[in-house]
């Protein structure tokens, strides 16, 4: 059963890693990352059940904090670059340089 949840956990992992390398919406990489979170959790608290202590799970709620105030500060940024530039391709994040 551990087996299974891991190798679902590197599944969705792969996944996000796929979407943040060939998307160009931002939206779209951002689920990926988001994608890639929720993995690394399902990771930990598998990990953390099979080694029967609490540390995964107190990871992941670590991992969900940063997560919500990434994705805070990500959609920020989203709707402040569609309001300037009107379009939300990756090359726009070139802008943001010096």
């Amino acid at each position: 059963m551990v087996s299974q949840y891991l190798s679902l956990s590197i599944i969705l992992f792969c996944l996000g890693i796929l979407g943040v390398i060939s998307r160009r919406n931002v939206f779209i990489v951002f689920m990926a990352i988001e994608l890639m979170l929720n993995a690394a959790n399902l990771g930990f608290v598998t990990l953390s059940r099979l080694h029967v202590n609490m540390d995964g799970h107190v990871l992941a709620l670590m991992v969900m904090a940063v997560a919500a105030a990434e994705a805070a500060l990500a959609l920020a940024v989203i709707i402040l670059l569609h309001k300037h530039k009107g379009n939300l391709d990756t090359n726009i994040f070139s802008l943001l340089k010096g």
